[in-house]
């Protein structure tokens, strides 16, 4: 007789399907109470192995791995059969584990995409779904609380990846229920795919979405607005976070949607939040006041805006005015530094465009503007290079060096020679992981200055005050709460964030944070409870059993 899959008394699923649920499936750690009453005697060796056996287990066979893809896809592959376990491994081993899930291994994955697929994970909507994307969404079987969504014209510093993008919103959803405790069940990565000006891609065989020139104008904006209209029909109140657009739609598309849905730009307002926690915490090592900084970008994208918006904000809150505020944040783009007399800016560059002669490279802008802090969101590697790092030091007692850009591949330096090339004085915080430096006696132990220990805390924050929007003094807030987060320690060893290790706390931190920040302005749908950091706290999935 064949086995019933469905408990007729209960509604419980039972046998194979228990097994084939990534969220319900717990392999060989079934005890044998739960083999009987979900039906699966027989389905299973007999040897109840804890949880715990089959970490060490699975870490040990990853461990054996040299090639990084091939860690990737070991992990991927145990994420799509039991949940818990890959949650377990990621929460326990942070560290170690973040680098291949998300930054800089995802990198290398999404180009990879098509080639390693295996199963599908989250909901591919394309252009093609038009007048029924709400429909569409209905086949998600889980009542989803954030969602992730890209278009993948700008994935990191790859530029245009199309459908192969998908890496991205999985591995922020992956980073939200290891690093803040949000439910798997409550997060949907969805990839928007409106084709692809990749050639290359388009032509390739293992290539996953619409072999079509990308979707642009009204086509693009209809197809947009009916999707972020349908997320809200069929889930509402979900908190929708926008990855990966490229600058000509991510600026419009923040400013569109930020006050009809609850929406944000990790690439725009989580970098942002990063990095004034980085800079809070490198002057205190300083002693200098964050009015006294002047701050230069390499990169006037999506993420210096973000940054420069946010510098702004916090120099104003601390007496200056705006026109001073923004004197002191100065952008350089492929065309030299952004000022005034050039032509043809884009709209999102003219804000920081002064009025100052023009500077060719960003060493000449350097070597002008006397910056204290040097920012690089550029996706170029390599372009902080010894003449750069060295002039920086010759100007700067501490000078503070942030290369942000990521996967590795785009950094623009390397830890080791920030510290080298600037005698162990930088401050420094990076975008890729890099080993500890040794020099002159003593170790720095740089940390990256990664979005993770911003936007999981965010969401975390909205789902648990039911916030209606997100603004970006929850952003400011929320650097200050990381940036407190920091100990003498940590600063001793040049670490300008806390150890990764204690991210579910940042988290947990942050939420209450963003929280009780929704709860002043009275934009929170629950009410304020007596403790915000235990009712945030006790709304964390633990995924170990």
């Amino acid at each position: 007789m064949a086995i019933d899959t469905i408990d007729r008394r209960s509604g419980a699923r039972r046998g194979l399907d228990v097994l084939r649920d990534p969220l319900l499936n717990k392999g060989t750690a079934f005890s044998e109470k739960e083999r009987v009453a979900y039906g699966l005697r027989g389905l299973l060796p007999a040897h109840v192995l804890s949880q715990a056996e089959q970490s060490q287990r699975f870490l040990a066979n990853l461990r054996k791995l040299s090639d990084p893809l091939d860690k990737f896809v070991a992990l991927n592959s145990l994420h799509d059969r039991n949940e818990s376990l890959f949650f377990r491994i990621l929460c326990d081993h942070i560290d170690e584990m973040q680098p291949i899930v998300y930054t800089p291994v995802v990198g290398l994955a999404c180009q990879k995409f098509g080639q390693i697929f295996q199963r599908p994970r989250g909901m591919f909507i394309g252009i093609n779904d038009r007048g029924s994307i709400a429909n569409v969404l209905r086949n998600w079987p889980h009542p989803a609380g954030i969602i992730v969504v890209t278009d993948g014209e700008r994935i990191l510093g790859l530029g245009d990846l199309g459908a192969n993008g998908m890496g991205i919103p999985v591995g922020k959803l992956s980073l939200y229920t290891a690093c803040a405790g949000i439910h798997p069940k409550l997060c949907l990565p969805i990839t928007l795919d409106v084709g692809t000006n990749n050639d290359a891609l388009r032509d390739d065989l293992n290539y996953v979405g619409l072999r079509q020139r990308r979707a642009t104008g009204a086509e693009y904006d209809d197809f947009i607005e009916e999707f972020m209209l349908a997320t809200q029909e069929v889930f509402p109140g979900a908190l929708v976070q926008f990855e990966d657009f490229a600058n000509h739609n991510a600026f419009r598309l923040l400013e569109k949607y930020r006050d009809r849905i609850c929406s944000f730009n990790d690439d725009i307002q989580g970098t942002a939040a990063v990095a004034l926690a980085g800079l809070f915490s490198a002057l205190r090592i300083t002693g200098a006041p964050l009015i006294e900084q002047k701050i230069l970008f390499l990169g006037a994208g999506e993420a210096a805006t973000g940054i420069a918006d946010l510098i702004v904000s916090a120099m104003v809150a601390n007496g200056l005015t705006r026109e001073q505020a923004l004197r002191q944040n100065w952008p350089v783009d492929s065309q030299g530094l952004v000022v005034k007399s050039r032509t043809n800016l884009a709209d999102h560059k003219l804000t920081y465009a002064h009025e100052h002669p023009p500077a060719s490279d960003f060493l000449a802008a350097i070597k002008m503007l006397n910056p204290t802090a040097i920012i690089g969101v550029s996706a170029v590697g390599g372009t902080f290079t010894q003449a750069v790092l060295e002039e920086m030091a010759r100007i700067n007692a501490r000078p503070i060096v942030f290369a942000l850009s990521n996967p590795t591949s785009q950094s623009e330096c390397t830890a080791e020679q920030a510290y080298r090339w600037s005698g162990g004085r930088a401050l420094f915080a990076c975008g890729s992981p890099f080993d500890p430096v040794s020099l002159s006696g003593k170790t720095f132990v740089p940390r990256q200055g990664n979005n993770s220990y911003i936007f999981p805390g965010i969401g975390l924050g909205v789902l648990a005050c039911g916030a209606k929007t997100i603004t970006d003094d929850m952003f400011m807030s929320a650097a200050h709460a990381l940036a407190q987060l920091v100990t003498e320690s940590d600063l001793e060893q040049g670490s300008l964030y806390p150890a990764l290790p204690r991210i579910r706390e940042v988290s947990a931190a942050i939420a209450a944070t963003v929280a009780d920040n929704a709860y002043r302005r009275g934009s929170a749908i629950r009410p304020k409870p007596a403790d915000t950091l235990r009712d945030v706290q006790s709304q964390m999935y633990d995924p170990h059993y």
